[in-house]
């Protein structure tokens, strides 16, 4: 039997929402409900404890909308505050950077993994260690693993300045280093980054493969619904917009994430109410 509850999904801000177009891409026949908490935005320059609260605040406005998976779609919640979801919550729980991993160590061939991220995803190790985990799950021997943060993508991607001159630029000073290292894969580590994919790849070339988390997460949802008997048969698909700022200002920044006119239609909601 079909489940036509929504899915979840939660980020900081806008970047999540490159994940949730690609949830839509591979799961079309699902409904989404999507909170961007502007106003605390943004979670990397948080402590740990104040990301975990965040994070289960925003879970459980996720639940009293009857969603019947949460995707944290923010890297920082995901590496603090996953295992604290996964084990507070009735219904799944996918985040962005163990599928990236995973990704990235199935699409390397010299064993070079440059991970992109800003500082306080970098700061924290957690996709270092993911590649790690997973080479050593599949057995891969002599991972070399270069890190660069990239803060100023985020504002590159936010401006619309994705195909510019100015963007053309940073990239190649911020991607020098792991040119230099020889990486044949590279580890989007911000949900922000997918945007400047033509500029990223032209600067790394051709022969380097880019991982989307968001592609990689959007797999593994579609995979958690059919595991867990869940999915939607696209009976009637809706797509629900929320955020803890200005309506008005999410919508405006927000649509060049998706196109096609969205997100319409975006409601106001502090997950603050939440005592935890």
């Amino acid at each position: 039997m079909a489940d036509t509850r929504p899915i979840g999904v939660f980020d900081s801000g806008i970047g999540g929402l490159t994940v949730l177009r690609e949830i839509w891409r591979a799961c079309p026949d699902e409904s989404t409900v999507y909170f961007g908490d502007n106003s605390r935005a943004p979670y990397g320059t948080k402590s740990k404890s104040t990301v975990i609260k965040y994070a289960l605040q925003n879970a459980r406005f996720l639940e009293s909308k009857d969603v019947k998976m949460i995707v944290i779609a923010c890297n920082t919640a995901s590496a603090y505050a996953y295992e604290t979801l996964a084990g507070k919550t009735d219904v799944p729980v996918i985040e962005v950077v163990t599928p990236g991993a995973d990704a990235a160590c199935r699409a390397t061939k010299n064993g070079r993994i440059g991970i992109i991220a800003t500082k306080g995803t970098i700061s924290t190790a957690t996709y270092r260690h993911a590649v790690e985990r997973r080479a050593s799950e599949l057995g891969l021997d002599n991972i070399e693993i270069t890190e660069q943060a990239c803060p100023l993508f985020v504002s590159l991607a936010e401006e619309g300045w994705w195909d510019t001159e100015v963007a053309r630029l940073t990239a190649e000073e911020y991607l020098a280093p792991l040119k230099a290292a020889g990486v044949d894969t590279l580890v989007l580590g911000c949900t922000h980054y997918p945007l400047l994919t033509k500029v990223i790849q032209e600067e790394m070339g051709d022969g380097v493969t880019l991982v989307n988390t968001g592609v990689a997460t959007a797999e593994v949802v579609k995979a958690a619904l059919a595991e867990h008997g869940i999915a939607s048969d696209g009976a009637s698909v809706t797509k629900e917009f929320y955020t803890s700022d200005e309506p008005e200002l999410f919508e405006s920044v927000a649509s060049p994430f998706l196109g096609s006119g969205l997100p319409a239609g975006t409601k106001h909601f502090n997950t603050d109410r939440y005592e935890i």
